[in-house]
């Protein structure tokens, strides 16, 4: 019987191998690139914020409209 754990070290040490040649960012790119990210995140919050208090509101003038309380 083949020793389970054979497969698992030979997949680890790949992986470290290939994480060695990987290029790794500077610090300020790395400050660059999450300063990207959290300003991109922070727009599309916005996005999506303002689109659904838009939705909201037309549905509840289309509601009142067209069905109003007696």
């Amino acid at each position: 019987m083949a020793n389970p754990f054979r497969k698992i070290r030979i997949f680890a040490g790949e992986t470290v191998a290939e994480l060695k040649k990987a290029s790794w960012p500077t610090l300020p790119e790395l400050r660059s690139s999450t300063l990207v990210v959290i300003v991109a995140i922070l727009l599309l919050g916005a996005f999506i914020t303002l689109s659904d208090w838009s939705v909201y509101n037309v549905i509840t003038l289309l509601t009142k409209l067209f069905r109003p309380e007696s």
